[in-house]
C-alpha cells in the first residue's frame, strides 16, 4: 500500500495477516508474543495512531497513552507539511504537481491506517487525475485498503469501477493485475470456480507481488483448481503447467496433494491433505471457508474413487484411503445424505453401490419443476389482475 519495491508484499497486508493470527484461537501463546512485538513495531515505525486505537479497542494490544500521543503529534506534523506542499503546488506549480501532492497525502493516510480519510483523499486525488492508468492505480490503492480491512463491499465496488475504467482504455499489465485482485476477492467470498479461472489466466503474467508472493499465488491456484476443475482440465492446466511445476516443490505437501489426487494414490493424498490443513486454517482469506473447503475436497476425492466402480466393498475403500471401515462408513453416510455422493451403502453385505445420476432425466425433472413454479406464478398474477 505504501510505495513498494517491485517484488515486495505490502507492509500493511503483512500487518493485517499478523493481526489475524494474533486473534486466531489455534495460534500458540508463545507465537502470539512474537506476533504482538511485530505488530507493535510495525504500528510504531509507520506512526499508525488511528490503527493503534482500533487495535487497542479490539483488545489486540494494550493502549499506551504516551505512545499514542507521540504518534498523533507526528501525524499532525506530517499532515501539516503535506497540506503546505499541496497549497504551494496549487499556487506555483502545474496540474501534475498538484496531483502528486494530493497523492502523497492519500498514501500517508493509508500508511497510518486512517481508512475514512484515506478514501476521501483518494477521491479528491481522482478529481485531479486525467490519465486512465493513473486512475487505475488509485483503484488498486483502494482495493489494497479493502483487503487490509477485509471490506468486501469496498472491494466489490472498486473491481466494478476498475472494469468500467478499462472500457475507456488501460494497458494489459494493469488488466492482468486486476485479474489477481478479483480472483482473491472471489476466493475470499467462496466463489472458487471463478477464482480458479482468474488465477489460471494470470499464472504467466503475475506481477501482483504487493498482495502476496508468487508461491502463495500458486498455493491458492492449486487449492481452488482441485475443487473446481474436472480431471482432464486439472491435468492440462495445473498438473502439467510449467509455471506451477517450477515452484510447487517449495510449498510443503502441495505437490503430493495435487499429484496423488491425479495419480489416484488416495492414502498419500490424505496424508498430504492433513499436512495442508493447518496452512489453510491459518490463512486470512481461506480461514472462514475452512470447513466448506474440507468437505468439497473430500467430495472430489470420494467421487473420483467411486467413479471407477459399479460396486466396491467398504473395506477395500477404507484400505485405499488408509483409514478405518467405521470412518469411511460415517463419512460416506454424511455425504450421501447431503446429496454430494451418488451411491448407497449395503450395510449387511458391507458394499457400496454407485447409482450415477442420469443427466438427461435430471434436466427433464428440473424443467418440470420450473414449469410448475412458473404456472403457479402466472395463476397468482392472474388473480391479482382479475381483482
Amino acid at each position: 500500500m505504501d510505495a513498494q519495491d517491485g517484488n515486495q508484499q505490502s507492509q500493511q497486508l503483512i500487518l493485517g495477516h499478523n493481526v489475524f493470527l494474533l486473534k486466531h484461537p489455534d495460534v500458540p501463546d508463545i507465537e502470539k508474543v512474537r506476533l504482538k512485538d511485530e505488530v507493535l513495531n510495525s504500528v510504531k515505525s509507520n506512526e499508525m495512531a488511528p490503527y493503534y486505537e482500533t487495535l487497542a479497542a479490539d483488545k489486540v494490544v494494550e493502549l499506551d497513552q504516551n505512545v499514542l500521543d507521540s504518534m498523533r503529534a507526528k501525524n499532525e506534523e506530517e499532515i501539516k507539511k503535506l497540506d503546505e506542499k499541496i497549497a504551494d503546488a496549487e499556487e506555483n506549480l502545474g496540474e501534475s504537481e498538484v496531483r502528486e501532492a494530493h497523492l502523497a497525502k492519500s498514501l500517508y493516510y493509508i500508511r497510518i491506517g486512517d481508512k475514512e480519510k484515506a478514501l476521501e483523499q483518494i477521491k479528491l486525488t481522482e478529481t485531479k487525475t486525467v490519465a486512465v492508468g493513473q486512475k487505475m492505480d488509485l483503484v488498486f490503492y483502494t482495493l489494497q485498503i479493502g483487503f487490509f480491512y477485509m471490506d468486501f463491499d469496498l472491494i466489490s465496488k472498486s473491481i466494478d469501477k476498475a472494469k468500467n475504467l478499462f472500457e475507456e482504455g488501460g494497458d494489459w499489465e494493469r488488466k492482468n493485475r486486476l485479474k489477481v485482485y478479483e480472483g482473491l476477492y472471489c476466493m475470499a467470498t467462496r466463489n472458487f470456480k471463478k477464482a480458479t479461472d482468474l488465477f489460471l489466466g494470470s499464472i504467466s503474467t503475475f506481477t501482483t507481488y504487493e498482495l502476496f508472493p508468487y508461491e502463495t499465488f500458486i498455493f491458492y491456484t492449486v487449492l481452488t483448481s482441485i475443487i473446481s476443475l474436472d480431471r482432464v482440465s486439472l491435468k492440462q492446466k495445473v498438473v502439467d503447467a510449467p509455471e506451477i511445476l517450477t515452484v510447487i516443490k517449495k510449498i510443503p505437501n502441495l505437490s503430493e496433494f495435487l499429484n496423488s489426487l491425479y495419480d489416484c494414490q488416495y492414502k498419500s493424498f490424505f496424508l498430504a491433505f492433513a499436512g495442508l490443513t493447518e496452512q489453510i486454517k491459518l490463512d486470512r482469506y481461506l480461514h472462514p471457508h475452512f470447513r466448506f473447503y474440507m468437505r468439497e475436497v473430500r467430495t472430489v476425492v470420494y467421487s473420483q474413487f467411486l467413479e471407477s466402480y459399479k460396486s466396491v466393498t467398504i473395506e477395500a475403500m477404507a484400505k485405499a484411503f488408509g483409514v478405518t471401515v467405521e470412518f469411511i462408513d460415517l463419512e460416506l453416510s454424511r455425504f450421501i445424505a447431503a446429496g454430494k455422493l451418488h451411491c448407497k451403502i449395503d450395510k449387511v453385505a458391507g458394499v457400496l453401490e454407485t447409482n450415477r445420476p442420469d443427466a438427461k432425466n435430471a434436466l427433464y425433472q428440473a424443467t418440470i419443476k420450473q414449469g410448475d413454479f412458473l404456472l403457479n406464478r402466472i395463476q397468482k398474477l392472474s388473480r391479482v389482475i382479475d381483482l
